[in-house]
């Protein structure tokens, strides 16, 4: 063969070798998404699997509970929750748990609903699962069904806010207090429900909570009283903005407050402008405003205790050293108010807890 032929036939070899490799990358780039595409297909089918098997399972537990075996499904229901766990199935855990508890309170079993609930909890706890909306709402109907009286949910609503907190320390996530606060309020147990509504961002539910809790509970000379400690206790909590609103809703929409400002009643005037005074930040002000209601003041003497605590938010005074009370009412003030500096300059919900009598 010539030199010529020969690098003719060298060139067409070199051509044909790129020519396989080239189909050889294209097979390859075809079978990678129909492989993909039959993994997904194979994890689809293990999640019906899966789906469908759960909800057997469920369906045997809820023909138990119809038929009043309740012991025998309860533990079937913790054995199912700790076997799930094992496994990392958080989701499928919670979940079970969740329905297991609706299921034991409509059917009238407190013990066993209030066990799973508590488990709905730890399901929460040992995963890494963001607060989510759904998911407090799921607890706070929990929370709804259980007996008021009973010390599990006492235990209960503890663990969820410490939950809901993140870890952070703090009192719990808002909207959690909110949502626990409109069941205490159904309940009628207004002393709680104004305890969760002052951690939560909802003046307007809470202003609605006491007016219909004065109107209920209270004398007709107490009407500023209510609203008087809710302002108070809010500034306490550096919440400027759910004193103003708790203070205006309450004060539209009490029967037997006339329209304002100024108002007939003292006190109502004295919130109105600390809350004015409270934006400008002027100790003079502040300090005039307190000497000149002071007879309105003397009305409660946790009045002082509570404005000594916004004048070392808002208007700079130091600290108070030793506080006039002690005991109960000591520790009472000192939940509520804290006793440091780095306090004072915490965010609303880094504020120490409010003991509510």
């Amino acid at each position: 063969m010539s030199p010529r032929g020969r690098r003719r036939w060298a060139g067409r070899t070199e051509a044909g070798k790129r020519g396989r490799v080239t189909c050889a990358q294209r097979s390859e780039q075809q079978r990678r998404p129909m492989a993909a595409a039959m993994a997904e297909q194979e994890a689809a089918r293990n999640g019906a699997r899966n789906r469908g098997g759960v909800q057997r399972v469920e369906g045997k537990l809820r023909a138990s509970v119809e038929k009043g075996d309740y012991y025998e499904a309860h533990q079937m229901y913790r054995t199912l929750f700790f076997r799930y766990m094992s496994q990392n199935k958080h989701a499928e855990a919670r979940d079970l748990m969740c329905s297991g508890a609706l299921l034991f309170f409509s059917h009238g079993q407190q013990n066993s609903a209030a066990d799973l609930s508590m488990l709905v909890l730890e399901s929460l706890e040992k995963a890494d699962v963001d607060v989510a909306d759904p998911l407090l709402e799921s607890l706070a109907r929990l929370f709804s069904l259980m007996d008021p009286n009973s010390p599990e949910r006492v235990a209960f609503v503890s663990r969820a806010l410490k939950w809901s907190s993140g870890g952070s320390g703090k009192l719990g996530h808002p909207r959690l207090h909110q949502l626990l606060a409109l069941t205490l309020w159904r309940e009628q147990n207004y002393c709680e429900s104004r305890y969760h509504f002052l951690h939560s961002s909802d003046g307007e539910g809470c202003a609605h909570m006491l007016v219909e809790y004065a109107t209920a509970r209270g004398f007709r000379t107490e009407v500023d009283m209510f609203v008087a400690q809710a302002v108070l206790q809010f500034l306490c909590l550096k919440n400027k903005s759910s004193a103003l609103v708790v203070f205006t809703t309450y004060t539209e929409k009490h029967p037997s407050i006339e329209s304002g400002p100024p108002f007939v009643q003292p006190l109502l005037n004295f919130l109105w402008f600390l809350l004015l005074a409270v934006d400008g930040g002027k100790l003079t002000v502040f300090t005039v405003l307190c000497e000149q209601y002071q007879p309105s003041l003397r009305r409660d003497p946790m009045y002082t205790e509570y404005l000594d605590r916004i004048g070392q938010l808002f208007f700079g005074l130091p600290p108070k050293q030793t506080s006039s009370y002690g005991g109960l009412l000591g520790n009472l003030l000192s939940s509520l108010m804290g006793s440091s500096e780095q306090e004072a300059d915490d965010s609303p919900d880094d504020s120490s807890p409010i003991e509510l009598d």
